[in-house]
């Protein structure tokens, strides 16, 4: 078991980057935002960061798919975790496949502006971000 707080964040990540590559379980100790410390096991498949830059591990969760498989997707903030273990056994929760699928629009073809506002637009964090400086063509 290693304890988040003896240790680095980047070895955490790192850690925790291995083990979604590897497909290893990791069982974490989590204090939920009630105060509430818990153990769980968890399949991770996925780090983000929030808008407020906390770093967040969605993983399913056999905890939450021994009550009710429908909600074993869960996601869990890594501040929050205070001690992990990497194990070497496999997955073996399904992942459920995303049930909204929004087509994107097709990419201008024609136009070196269009498709540079297309590429923009695309990304939720950049769609506002405009250059001072013109850029080449």
């Amino acid at each position: 078991m290693k304890r988040t707080a003896a240790q680095s964040s980047t070895k955490t990540l790192a850690d925790l980057y291995r083990a979604i590559d590897h497909g290893h379980a990791v069982t974490i100790t989590y204090t939920d935002r009630h105060g509430e410390t818990t153990v769980r096991t968890i399949e991770p498949f996925e780090l983000s960061t929030t808008q407020d830059g906390e770093i967040r591990i969605h993983a399913m969760c056999r905890l939450a798919h021994s009550e009710d498989p429908a909600d074993a997707e869960r996601a869990f903030t890594i501040s929050r975790v205070t001690a992990y273990t990497v194990h070497r056994m496999a997955f073996v929760l399904e992942r459920p496949e995303p049930t909204t699928y929004e087509r994107p629009a097709p990419a201008p073809a024609d136009d070196a502006q269009a498709l540079y506002l297309y590429e923009l637009a695309r990304d939720r964090d950049d769609a506002d971000y405009r250059p001072r400086v013109r850029l080449a063509a």
